[in-house]
């Protein structure tokens, strides 16, 4: 070896080992070791059948349960003869009163320029046109925006369209963009003076099944007919009203209020060995829209919250008590969360978390766990590694029903399930147990059992923690 070849090596060395150290300084930390009764939960939870078993039950035997409705009633019956044969603790109902919406009528038709029927659904709260219907001018805005910043002449005595461009997403942030529309459209085209409005749906596929769910009316604004089209019925609009002729809409729809009615919360327990350690609080909604069979929304969410609790119920007595919670009346104005925090706001709880967001693969998970718990976090980003279920970089602590619970300062464990098909389906004729894939269901299963394992089990103190905002 020459001289130069040997300088050449040693230049080399020299400038890789600077290089070396700071890769040894900037290292990823080790990860935190998995319990072998968590990793044994977690596996076992893949071969699961129970969270599918409860799915084909509801959905079957029930079948679709609007809020405060005799179905709604029937379901809370079911719920309570699964939840004991089960063989969880302390099974009751907590009932309580709401206002009662029904569905009536639902028709569309375009009479000028071009006639033709669509296909129209009324959101929740929507109020009602004549029996015979009502026919205005429809004027269109393409999004929530353009109605925000128009004129109110412009929309008086009219029925109004908006639009939105919704795209699937894998964290659901669509909704939230395009959402508005439904949320708070027909309040303002209410208070602009508009006689009615109809909406492209809040939906990402192509089919002809319109989107329902709720809106709001805020105290001293009278509700208006209010519906969703189909996704292509908007489209429709939009193309009839790009030809620049005006455009006369005849719609009927007689939704009433129907009183006061029940709803009520299904609870049910796994013991904990240690009372002041604080309750787990898990679940999703036994209610859903009437328009299917509620299998993604959210059938599979109590099913696999209850799920994954049962296999610690089969095994040592976690240290916290798991509650699960099939809440009522979701869909409408998440009045089971709240009636859940107003009875047991005052107790001691570690975290609160939720299932409604379908039934896909869990991708990533989120906290909001007090200082003296981080460790938890550790060991939740290990034993939910082999799931292929990543840590993210945000704050936990979503969801209607655990909400109210968490505003209370409770800690929280977010199980994100990939939303890139959910909207396809989300509060349409087609939310049915076909749209549930067995696989991916055990995957939840196996998440939530793993999550359970974790926390109910902790060491660490999980005191409160500030809400997310």
């Amino acid at each position: 070896m020459t001289r130069v070849a040997l300088a050449l090596l040693s230049l080399a060395a020299t400038t890789a080992l600077p290089g070396l150290a700071l890769a040894q300084r900037t290292a990823p930390p080790v990860p935190a070791p998995v319990d072998p009764k968590v990793a044994a939960l977690r596996d076992a939870a893949l071969t699961d059948t129970l969270a599918y078993d409860i799915v084909e039950g509801l959905t079957t035997e029930v079948g679709q349960r609007l809020a405060a409705t005799d179905a709604e009633a029937r379901a809370r019956t079911w719920a309570v003869a699964k939840l004991k044969s089960l063989g969880f603790k302390n099974v009751h109902v907590e009932e309580y009163q709401m206002p009662v919406w029904l569905r009536g009528v639902e028709t569309a038709e375009v009479l000028a320029p071009f006639p033709q029927h669509l296909k129209p659904v009324a959101l929740g709260n929507s109020g009602a046109t004549p029996a015979s219907g009502l026919t205005a001018p429809l004027v269109v805005f393409k999004t929530y925006g353009e109605l925000a910043n128009a004129a109110p002449d412009s929309v008086r005595g009219k029925i109004v369209y908006v639009g939105n461009a919704m795209d699937p997403t894998q964290d659901g942030s669509s909704y939230g963009a395009y959402g508005p529309a439904r949320f708070v459209g027909p309040a303002l085209a209410a208070k602009m003076g508009a006689a009615a409005i109809v909406i492209k749906s809040i939906g990402t596929d192509p089919h002809r099944n319109p989107h329902t769910g709720g809106t709001n009316f805020p105290a001293g604004t009278a509700p208006i007919p209010a519906a969703a089209l189909s996704v292509s019925d908007g489209d429709q609009i939009e193309r009839i009203a790009a030809r620049g002729k005006p455009i006369t809409l005849k719609l009927t729809l007689t939704p009433r209020f129907a009183g006061t009615g029940t709803s009520g919360n299904v609870i049910a327990e796994v013991p904990g060995s240690d009372p002041k350690a604080g309750v787990v609080l898990v679940g999703g909604h036994l209610d859903s829209w009437d328009l299917g069979t509620g299998a993604i929304d959210d059938a599979s969410g109590v099913a696999i919250t209850t799920a994954a609790a049962k296999r610690l119920l089969d095994g040592p007595r976690p240290r916290r008590t798991i509650r699960v919670v099939w809440f009522g009346a979701e869909e409408p104005g998440g009045y089971g969360g709240k009636e859940y925090a107003r009875v047991h706001g005052q107790e001691r709880h570690a975290i609160a978390s939720e299932s409604d967001f379908g039934a896909d693969r869990v991708w990533r998970f989120e906290v909001n766990l007090p200082d003296s718990a981080k460790p938890v976090a550790d060991r939740l980003q290990s034993a939910l590694a082999p799931l292929g279920i990543a840590r993210g970089a945000g704050v936990g602590g979503d969801g209607t029903d655990v909400g109210p619970t968490l505003a209370l300062g409770v800690a929280a464990v977010d199980l994100n399930q990939d939303g890139t098909r959910y909207f396809d389906t989300h509060h349409t004729p087609d939310d049915t147990l076909e749209r549930i894939d067995p696989v991916q269901l055990r995957q939840n299963v196996a998440a939530w059992t793993t999550m359970l394992g974790v926390v109910a089990n902790a060491p660490e103190e999980i005191g409160a923690v500030t809400p997310r905002r």
